[in-house]
């Protein structure tokens, strides 16, 4: 319960269903991108990393090494990971964009082999095991 000070997170039931429909639109391939008020509890670094990941758009990825120079933080491409590990909330702040600067896929706290299908969901070819080709 640490990612939510104070004890239980509130729902609003309106939030939640938009949520799930948005969730269901984004698998069935009919929605890139998520329109649902999102308030994540992180420290300043990870909320300026999850608001900088929320602007890749669908089917393009970046490096650790480019989200930190994005946000300021050019040596903070370690830091970006962390941040990314604690992301509350994977799929809406599309963490499976984000690959090593080699073009190897990286970590996922989903696992691999579905931040794999995330991207060929999204239309990026992935050699698997091995690197992804770089953004378009």
């Amino acid at each position: 319960m640490e990612r939510f000070p104070g004890g239980r997170p509130r729902l609003n039931p309106s939030v939640l269903s938009r949520a799930l429909e948005e969730l269901r639109d984004y698998f069935r391939g009919q929605r890139r991108s998520f329109t649902v008020p999102l308030c994540p509890q992180g420290t300043p670094f990870q909320l300026r990393v999850w608001n900088f990941i929320r602007t890749i758009p669908w089917g393009e990825t970046r490096s650790y090494k480019e989200v930190a120079e994005a946000i300021g933080c050019p040596r903070g491409a370690r830091a970006v990971g962390l941040a990314l590990k604690a992301n509350p909330l994977p799929i809406f702040i599309p963490c499976h964009r984000i690959l090593r600067e080699n073009g190897q896929i990286g970590g996922f706290s989903l696992g691999l082999e579905r931040k794999r299908w995330l991207l060929e969901h999204e239309g990026v070819r992935v050699r698997w095991p091995g690197r992804i080709p770089r953004r378009g």
